[in-house]
């Protein structure tokens, strides 16, 4: 059934979700702080906002996509004071486990329904409709929103309760950033040793090698001619974004005492990617900081 919807944070993710939740047949009222990103949002059929408040007047449901946590309980702070208590609040923002606690606490006290529910996919992802969503409140929260989800993505799951969502995101991130080094690693040794990057692609990706990071989003140009490598690394994923997700995850370790060694030094060759001036790339061009030996 549609229903009026207030979408907070347009920008490359939070843009192409509204637009999907616009074709699905709802009334979709955005905002954001660039007037530039608010124009585009219109022309994808999204209602423009001149504020917070405007935007979740009359929403049923209201969805967040943010940087960070302290954005995200910024904005919820406000949204509790517009909204009723009737209002579904969902945001799809990666952040701490902690800070989204924080924001299921902020609903709870207006009396709203609340769920952290970040997503995995990227911006191909978003734009298609088949974004991954990982889910964490109660299960009346998670079933009052799992049809405007699904709007949004492909798979939907109901990982727990408060903050849950956002601890699947966090260690799914933490594989995927271990992997990737791992796979580049494979084709600078390969590259060595005079194999060609088909070769090792059809032995690895159809061994025990096989994984995401070989099969889906290759880091070499050719074999899979749809990942970013194929396209001077344009994100798909930004390493910088990579980097922020690894950070929350030993930030999580360090809280809970969980051992995360492979997960800590991905964190710091992604640092030093990025502090090379590459945070804007995919991450999967951490292949040619490899080459070159991690000089900082």
């Amino acid at each position: 059934m549609a229903a009026p919807i207030a979408f907070i944070g347009l920008g490359n993710m939070g843009g192409p979700m509204a637009a999907n939740l616009v074709k699905a047949g709802h009334e979709v009222r955005g905002f954001d702080l660039s007037a530039e990103i608010l124009k585009a949002a219109a022309g994808n059929g999204i209602i423009p906002a001149t504020s917070l408040a405007e935007a979740a007047e009359g929403a049923d449901v209201v969805v967040t996509m943010l940087p960070k946590g302290e954005h995200v309980l910024a904005v919820w702070r406000e949204l509790v004071k517009a909204v009723p208590a009737s209002t579904l609040l969902i945001d799809c923002s990666t952040i701490d486990v902690g800070s989204a606690r924080q924001a299921h606490e902020l609903a709870a006290g207006k009396g709203c329904a609340s769920l952290d529910a970040p997503v995995s996919g990227g911006t191909g992802g978003a734009a298609a409709g088949t974004l991954t969503f990982m889910a964490g409140g109660s299960g009346d929260a998670f079933e009052r929103a799992k049809p405007y989800l699904e709007a949004m993505g492909r798979k939907i799951v109901h990982c727990g309760g408060d903050g849950a969502g956002q601890a699947a995101k966090i260690c799914n991130n933490m594989i995927l950033g271990i992997s990737m080094i791992g796979v580049c690693e494979a084709f600078v040794l390969g590259e060595a040793l005079g194999l060609s990057h088909q070769a090792l692609f059809d032995v690895a990706s159809t061994s025990s090698g096989q994984c995401w990071s070989l099969n889906t989003y290759c880091p070499v140009p050719g074999p899979v001619p749809t990942s970013p490598a194929n396209n001077d690394y344009r994100p798909g994923f930004a390493a910088a974004l990579m980097l922020k997700d690894l950070k929350l995850a030993q930030d999580a370790a360090l809280s809970t005492g969980a051992a995360t060694p492979l997960g800590a030094e991905a964190a710091q060759i992604y640092g030093l990617f990025e502090k090379q001036g590459q945070g804007g790339r995919d991450f999967s061009a951490i292949i040619e900081m490899l080459r070159g030996g991690l000089q900082a």
